[in-house]
Protein backbone atom coordinates (compact mmCIF):
# COMPACT_ATOMS: atom_id res chain seq x y z
CA UNK A 1 0.00 0.00 0.00
CA UNK A 2 2.84 2.42 0.97
CA UNK A 3 4.61 1.63 -2.31
CA UNK A 4 1.49 2.48 -4.36
CA UNK A 5 0.94 5.71 -2.42
CA UNK A 6 4.56 6.71 -3.07
CA UNK A 7 4.34 5.74 -6.77
CA UNK A 8 1.30 7.90 -7.42
CA UNK A 9 2.43 10.68 -5.06
CA UNK A 10 -0.56 10.19 -2.75
CA UNK A 11 -0.74 11.33 0.84
CA UNK A 12 -1.65 8.90 3.57
CA UNK A 13 -5.37 8.14 3.39
CA UNK A 14 -5.80 9.63 -0.09
CA UNK A 15 -5.39 6.23 -1.72
CA UNK A 16 -8.50 4.90 0.02
CA UNK A 17 -10.45 7.93 -1.18
CA UNK A 18 -9.30 7.35 -4.77
CA UNK A 19 -10.30 3.69 -4.61
CA UNK A 20 -13.68 4.60 -3.08
CA UNK A 21 -14.27 7.26 -5.75
CA UNK A 22 -13.27 4.86 -8.53
CA UNK A 23 -15.53 2.10 -7.22
CA UNK A 24 -18.39 4.60 -6.87
CA UNK A 25 -17.96 5.73 -10.47
CA UNK A 26 -17.82 2.12 -11.68
CA UNK A 27 -21.02 1.27 -9.82
CA UNK A 28 -22.78 4.38 -11.17
CA UNK A 29 -21.57 3.56 -14.70
CA UNK A 30 -22.97 0.03 -14.38
CA UNK A 31 -26.29 1.41 -13.12
CA UNK A 32 -26.38 3.87 -16.03
CA UNK A 33 -25.72 1.01 -18.49
CA UNK A 34 -28.34 -1.32 -16.99
CA UNK A 35 -31.05 1.32 -16.59
CA UNK A 36 -30.17 2.90 -19.92
CA UNK A 37 -30.49 -0.38 -21.84
CA UNK A 38 -33.77 -1.10 -20.04
CA UNK A 39 -35.18 2.34 -20.88
CA UNK A 40 -33.97 1.88 -24.47
CA UNK A 41 -36.05 -1.29 -24.74
CA UNK A 42 -39.10 0.39 -23.20
CA UNK A 43 -38.84 3.45 -25.43
CA UNK A 44 -38.24 1.36 -28.56
CA UNK A 45 -41.32 -0.76 -27.87
CA UNK A 46 -43.38 2.36 -27.16
CA UNK A 47 -42.34 4.01 -30.43
CA UNK A 48 -43.03 0.74 -32.25
CA UNK A 49 -46.59 0.60 -30.86
CA UNK A 50 -47.26 4.25 -31.69
CA UNK A 51 -46.04 3.84 -35.28
CA UNK A 52 -48.06 0.65 -35.76
CA UNK A 53 -51.24 2.47 -34.75
CA UNK A 54 -50.55 5.04 -37.46
CA UNK A 55 -50.45 4.49 -41.23
CA UNK A 56 -46.66 4.21 -41.26
CA UNK A 57 -45.23 1.58 -43.60
CA UNK A 58 -44.34 -1.64 -41.74
CA UNK A 59 -40.86 -1.72 -43.28
CA UNK A 60 -40.17 1.84 -42.17
CA UNK A 61 -41.35 0.97 -38.65
CA UNK A 62 -38.89 -1.91 -38.25
CA UNK A 63 -36.08 0.20 -39.77
CA UNK A 64 -36.72 3.21 -37.49
CA UNK A 65 -37.13 1.17 -34.32
CA UNK A 66 -33.91 -0.79 -34.90
CA UNK A 67 -32.07 2.46 -35.74
CA UNK A 68 -33.49 4.15 -32.61
CA UNK A 69 -32.48 1.19 -30.44
CA UNK A 70 -28.90 1.22 -31.74
CA UNK A 71 -28.55 5.00 -31.40
CA UNK A 72 -29.84 5.02 -27.81
CA UNK A 73 -27.55 2.16 -26.82
CA UNK A 74 -24.54 4.04 -28.20
CA UNK A 75 -25.56 7.11 -26.15
CA UNK A 76 -25.89 4.97 -23.02
CA UNK A 77 -22.42 3.49 -23.53
CA UNK A 78 -20.90 6.97 -24.05
CA UNK A 79 -22.61 8.27 -20.89
CA UNK A 80 -21.40 5.31 -18.85
CA UNK A 81 -17.81 5.73 -20.08
CA UNK A 82 -17.95 9.46 -19.29
CA UNK A 83 -19.01 8.61 -15.74
CA UNK A 84 -15.76 6.67 -15.35
CA UNK A 85 -13.87 9.94 -15.77
CA UNK A 86 -12.87 9.65 -19.39
CA UNK A 87 -12.93 13.13 -20.99
CA UNK A 88 -15.40 13.40 -23.85
CA UNK A 89 -12.88 15.20 -26.10
CA UNK A 90 -10.33 12.42 -25.76
CA UNK A 91 -13.00 9.77 -25.99
CA UNK A 92 -14.55 11.24 -29.15
CA UNK A 93 -11.11 11.57 -30.73
CA UNK A 94 -10.37 7.95 -29.92
CA UNK A 95 -13.85 6.94 -31.07
CA UNK A 96 -13.38 8.81 -34.34
CA UNK A 97 -10.06 7.12 -35.04
CA UNK A 98 -11.53 3.76 -34.14
CA UNK A 99 -14.57 4.53 -36.28
CA UNK A 100 -12.38 5.07 -39.34
CA UNK A 101 -10.57 1.78 -38.77
CA UNK A 102 -13.77 -0.08 -38.07
CA UNK A 103 -15.47 1.60 -41.03
CA UNK A 104 -12.73 0.40 -43.36
CA UNK A 105 -12.93 -3.10 -41.89
CA UNK A 106 -16.71 -3.21 -42.03
CA UNK A 107 -17.38 -1.30 -45.25
CA UNK A 108 -19.92 -3.98 -46.13
CA UNK A 109 -21.93 -3.06 -43.03
CA UNK A 110 -22.06 0.58 -44.13
CA UNK A 111 -23.13 -0.63 -47.57
CA UNK A 112 -25.93 -2.60 -45.95
CA UNK A 113 -27.06 0.49 -44.05
CA UNK A 114 -27.13 2.52 -47.27
CA UNK A 115 -28.96 -0.36 -48.96
CA UNK A 116 -31.62 -0.28 -46.23
CA UNK A 117 -32.19 3.42 -46.83
CA UNK A 118 -32.45 2.82 -50.59
CA UNK A 119 -35.04 0.08 -50.03
CA UNK A 120 -37.15 2.37 -47.83
CA UNK A 121 -36.91 5.34 -50.22
CA UNK A 122 -37.25 3.57 -53.58
CA UNK A 123 -39.66 0.91 -52.24
CA UNK A 124 -38.90 -2.01 -54.60
CA UNK A 125 -40.85 -4.04 -52.04
CA UNK A 126 -42.53 -3.66 -48.67
CA UNK A 127 -43.32 -5.88 -45.71
CA UNK A 128 -45.80 -8.55 -46.82
CA UNK A 129 -44.64 -8.65 -50.47
CA UNK A 130 -43.75 -11.95 -52.10
CA UNK A 131 -40.38 -11.45 -53.79
CA UNK A 132 -37.54 -13.38 -55.37
CA UNK A 133 -34.03 -12.05 -54.80
CA UNK A 134 -30.50 -13.44 -54.62
CA UNK A 135 -31.82 -16.77 -55.87
CA UNK A 136 -34.40 -17.18 -53.09
CA UNK A 137 -38.14 -16.53 -52.85
CA UNK A 138 -40.23 -15.62 -49.82
CA UNK A 139 -42.52 -13.10 -48.16
CA UNK A 140 -40.84 -10.02 -46.65
CA UNK A 141 -41.44 -10.17 -42.89
CA UNK A 142 -39.13 -7.40 -41.67
CA UNK A 143 -36.82 -4.65 -42.97
CA UNK A 144 -34.11 -3.65 -40.48
CA UNK A 145 -31.11 -1.32 -40.63
CA UNK A 146 -28.68 -3.83 -42.09
CA UNK A 147 -30.80 -6.85 -43.05
CA UNK A 148 -34.12 -7.83 -44.59
CA UNK A 149 -35.96 -10.94 -43.40
CA UNK A 150 -37.86 -13.24 -45.78
CA UNK A 151 -40.18 -16.09 -44.82
CA UNK A 152 -40.15 -18.97 -47.30
CA UNK A 153 -43.18 -21.14 -48.21
CA UNK A 154 -41.72 -23.98 -46.08
CA UNK A 155 -41.52 -21.62 -43.07
CA UNK A 156 -37.79 -20.86 -43.08
CA UNK A 157 -36.44 -17.39 -42.31
CA UNK A 158 -33.90 -16.01 -44.79
CA UNK A 159 -31.74 -13.06 -43.71
CA UNK A 160 -30.47 -10.95 -46.60
CA UNK A 161 -27.91 -8.12 -46.23
CA UNK A 162 -29.50 -4.92 -47.53
CA UNK A 163 -26.50 -3.90 -49.67
CA UNK A 164 -26.49 -6.83 -52.12
CA UNK A 165 -30.29 -6.98 -51.94
CA UNK A 166 -30.77 -3.35 -52.97
CA UNK A 167 -28.20 -3.63 -55.79
CA UNK A 168 -29.39 -7.00 -57.10
CA UNK A 169 -32.29 -8.08 -59.29
CA UNK A 170 -35.58 -8.26 -57.41
CA UNK A 171 -38.72 -9.95 -58.73
CA UNK A 172 -41.77 -8.62 -56.89
CA UNK A 173 -44.76 -10.94 -57.36
CA UNK A 174 -47.08 -8.76 -55.27
CA UNK A 175 -46.51 -5.38 -56.91
CA UNK A 176 -49.31 -5.84 -59.45
CA UNK A 177 -52.87 -6.91 -58.69
CA UNK A 178 -52.96 -9.70 -61.31
CA UNK A 179 -50.54 -12.42 -62.38
CA UNK A 180 -50.33 -14.72 -65.38
CA UNK A 181 -50.35 -18.51 -65.06
CA UNK A 182 -48.68 -20.66 -67.70
CA UNK A 183 -48.94 -24.40 -68.34
CA UNK A 184 -47.16 -26.37 -71.07
CA UNK A 185 -49.00 -29.53 -72.14
CA UNK A 186 -47.36 -32.20 -74.30
CA UNK A 187 -49.57 -34.37 -76.55
CA UNK A 188 -49.16 -37.03 -79.18
CA UNK A 189 -48.41 -35.51 -82.61
CA UNK A 190 -51.75 -36.80 -83.93
CA UNK A 191 -53.81 -35.07 -81.21
CA UNK A 192 -56.71 -32.84 -82.35
CA UNK A 193 -55.62 -29.26 -81.66
CA UNK A 194 -59.13 -27.76 -81.96
CA UNK A 195 -60.56 -30.33 -79.54
CA UNK A 196 -57.79 -29.61 -77.04
CA UNK A 197 -58.42 -25.87 -77.26
CA UNK A 198 -62.16 -26.32 -76.73
CA UNK A 199 -61.73 -28.64 -73.73
CA UNK A 200 -59.11 -26.48 -72.04
CA UNK A 201 -61.09 -23.30 -72.78
CA UNK A 202 -64.26 -24.78 -71.26
CA UNK A 203 -62.33 -25.91 -68.17
CA UNK A 204 -60.83 -22.45 -67.64
CA UNK A 205 -64.24 -20.85 -68.12
CA UNK A 206 -65.68 -23.02 -65.33
CA UNK A 207 -62.93 -21.85 -62.96
CA UNK A 208 -64.42 -18.62 -61.54
CA UNK A 209 -61.07 -17.37 -60.28
CA UNK A 210 -59.63 -17.29 -63.80
CA UNK A 211 -60.08 -13.81 -65.25
CA UNK A 212 -61.67 -13.53 -68.69
CA UNK A 213 -60.04 -10.15 -69.35
CA UNK A 214 -57.38 -10.56 -70.64
CA UNK A 215 -58.83 -13.62 -72.33
CA UNK A 216 -57.05 -16.97 -71.77
CA UNK A 217 -54.79 -18.07 -74.62
CA UNK A 218 -54.47 -21.72 -75.71
CA UNK A 219 -52.10 -22.14 -78.65
CA UNK A 220 -49.49 -24.36 -80.23
CA UNK A 221 -46.02 -23.73 -78.81
CA UNK A 222 -44.20 -26.05 -81.19
CA UNK A 223 -44.28 -29.44 -82.87
CA UNK A 224 -41.27 -31.59 -82.03
CA UNK A 225 -40.18 -35.19 -82.42
CA UNK A 226 -41.40 -35.81 -78.87
CA UNK A 227 -44.87 -34.46 -79.52
CA UNK A 228 -47.18 -31.46 -79.77
CA UNK A 229 -46.59 -28.69 -77.22
CA UNK A 230 -49.61 -26.59 -76.27
CA UNK A 231 -49.09 -23.45 -74.19
CA UNK A 232 -51.95 -22.35 -71.93
CA UNK A 233 -51.93 -18.83 -70.48
CA UNK A 234 -54.51 -17.20 -68.23
CA UNK A 235 -54.68 -14.37 -65.69
CA UNK A 236 -55.75 -14.48 -62.05
CA UNK A 237 -55.72 -12.17 -59.07
CA UNK A 238 -52.39 -12.25 -57.27
CA UNK A 239 -53.83 -13.83 -54.15
CA UNK A 240 -55.33 -16.70 -56.20
CA UNK A 241 -52.16 -17.63 -58.09
CA UNK A 242 -50.97 -20.60 -56.03
CA UNK A 243 -54.38 -22.21 -55.64
CA UNK A 244 -55.45 -21.78 -59.28
CA UNK A 245 -52.08 -22.96 -60.59
CA UNK A 246 -52.51 -26.39 -59.01
CA UNK A 247 -56.30 -26.80 -59.10
CA UNK A 248 -56.55 -25.47 -62.66
CA UNK A 249 -53.80 -27.76 -63.91
CA UNK A 250 -55.48 -30.76 -62.30
CA UNK A 251 -58.89 -29.85 -63.78
CA UNK A 252 -57.36 -29.51 -67.27
CA UNK A 253 -55.61 -32.89 -67.07
CA UNK A 254 -58.76 -34.61 -65.82
CA UNK A 255 -60.85 -33.08 -68.64
CA UNK A 256 -58.33 -34.18 -71.28
CA UNK A 257 -58.13 -37.70 -69.90
CA UNK A 258 -61.91 -37.98 -69.83
CA UNK A 259 -61.96 -37.10 -73.53
CA UNK A 260 -59.21 -39.68 -74.20
CA UNK A 261 -56.83 -37.03 -75.61
CA UNK A 262 -53.51 -38.85 -76.17
CA UNK A 263 -50.64 -37.33 -74.18
CA UNK A 264 -47.13 -37.71 -75.55
CA UNK A 265 -45.03 -40.60 -74.30
CA UNK A 266 -41.41 -39.89 -73.47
Amino acid sequence: MHFIETLFDLKTGDFSKVIFSLLTNVIIAIIIAVVGFWLTGVLTRLVNRILRKSDTDAGLISFLTSFLSMSLKIMVVITAITQLGVEMTSFLTLLGAAGIAVGMAFSGTLSNFAGGIMILVLKPFKVGDDIKALGEQGVVSEIQIFNTYLKTPDNKILIFPNGPLANGTIVNYTKETTRRIEWTLLFDQAADIIQIQELVGTTLLSEKRVLQKPQPIIGVQQLTEVGLEIKVRCWVKNADYGLVFHSGQQAIIEALRSAAIPFAKS
